[in-house]
């Protein structure tokens, strides 16, 4: 007897749909604001006043200068709402079912091993290359990569746009935790004991229903800078709050304490938080022409980018397609190599990734090849994920 094939990426519910709506134009805007921010950095970094950019991003603010709190507090903001988005799809989304959080797991997963082979493999067989960079292509970038999809795919299957916002949040996930074991070289474990104290009462506090911002924005900022001082990288603190926020509604509750926060913290996440990074971030000065070309890094993160991330993607979901019996239901697979290719997107992480690495013009290298590889992957999936909303919308391709 032949057993009932299920569909590979299960259709959202209707509020499933309302709500994924709702939070792909926040993103779209936010995509938007992040881009300008993006090139203002560029523009700037290369213009004659290049030195007072320089000067703005090494501007001491207290503890930290403005680059460190781009990357070590907005970010950690960025990956609060990534933890919260990953839960509730797994625990009250479309992807409840472990069946069906595999596959974009999988792939996920896939997506980030693919494209550090492409860069090892590359920076281990030429000349002058650097393996430290093995994890920048590894990320897909949220923003972005949901704004090209609700730009070019308004006709496209819900059920591709929440496998898109899985994939991009399992894989940010996956390289904070490489960010917490790779590049962490020393550790106070007076500060990771206060940290995992503050999660604690976090929890607690989540779990008796306290509901009050008294408590939890002074307990957020505590847990966050014991996070920076312990010697891990202070975005981890973010996903580990999102992760142990509550994300099922009471009875006569209408909305989760998780979805009330994601939707108030997503505009600031993505129309400030992000773009604040990027304008500290982005701002590469291009130099070296030809010497660019053919550097290892350069080579690495960009083959890894446009290459190894929808490869590896494509690999996971073939896999999770031949080892179970899943099936893809009303897609075809072309659409899923546009969602792959716009896996390649990889622009915020990479680029925290990028400075952790390395240092001066290598870091400046790895920097621009992040910003092309991330923008000839959109371009691609642009075309590709266009053509596939024709055919979707019924209309001659």
């Amino acid at each position: 007897m032949s057993r009932t094939r299920r569909p590979l990426l299960p259709r959202p519910s209707t509020h499933e749909e309302t709500f994924l709506g709702h939070l792909l134009r926040q993103e779209t805007i936010g995509g938007a604001v992040v881009l300008v921010a993006a090139v203002v950095a560029v523009l700037w970094a290369n213009s004659p006043w290049s030195q007072a950019y320089d000067d703005l991003r090494h501007l001491e603010l207290g503890p930290l200068d403005l680059e460190h709190w781009a990357a070590d507090g907005a970010l950690t903001l960025f990956f609060y709402v990534a933890g919260l988005e990953l839960k509730r799809e797994l625990l009250v989304g479309s992807l409840r079912r472990p069946s069906d959080a595999a596959v974009p797991a999988v792939a996920a997963v896939c997506g980030v091993l693919v494209p550090a082979t492409v860069y090892l493999v590359l920076n281990t067989t030429l000349d002058q290359g650097r393996s430290g960079g093995w994890a920048i292509p590894a990320a897909t970038d949220i923003a972005f990569a949901l704004a090209v999809l609700a730009v070019v795919g308004g006709a496209l299957p819900s059920s591709l746009r929440a496998f898109l916002l899985t994939l991009a949040v399992v894989d940010d996930l996956v390289v904070i935790v490489i960010i917490a074991v790779f590049y962490t070289s020393s550790i106070d474990l007076l500060a990771v004991g206060a940290a995992l104290v503050g999660l604690g009462v976090f929890a607690v506090l989540q779990k008796i229903r306290g509901e009050s911002w008294l408590w939890y924005v002074p307990l957020a900022l505590g847990i966050w800078w014991a996070t920076h001082e312990s010697g891990i990288h202070a975005t981890v603190a973010g996903v580990a709050m999102g992760l142990l926020t509550r994300v099922v509604p009471d009875e006569g509750e209408e909305c989760s304490p998780a979805e009330v926060l994601e939707h108030t913290l997503t505009p600031f996440s993505s129309g400030l938080a992000v773009p604040f990074f990027a304008l500290m971030s982005a701002g590469v000065a291009v130099h070296g022409g030809g010497d660019l070309v053919r550097d290892p890094v350069v080579l690495g993160v960009f083959a890894g980018l446009v290459l190894g991330k929808p490869a590896g993607v494509l690999l996971g979901t073939w896999l999770t397609v031949r080892l179970t019996r899943a099936e893809l239901g009303d897609l075809q697979w072309r659409d899923l190599v546009g969602v792959a290719v716009l896996a390649g997107v990889g622009f915020t992480v990479a680029l925290l990734v990028a400075e952790l690495s390395f240092t001066g013009a290598e870091a400046e290298a790895a920097k621009t090849a992040v910003l092309s590889g991330s923008v000839v992957s959109a371009a691609l999936a642009a075309v590709i994920l266009r053509r596939r909303n024709r055919v979707h919308a019924g209309s001659p391709g």
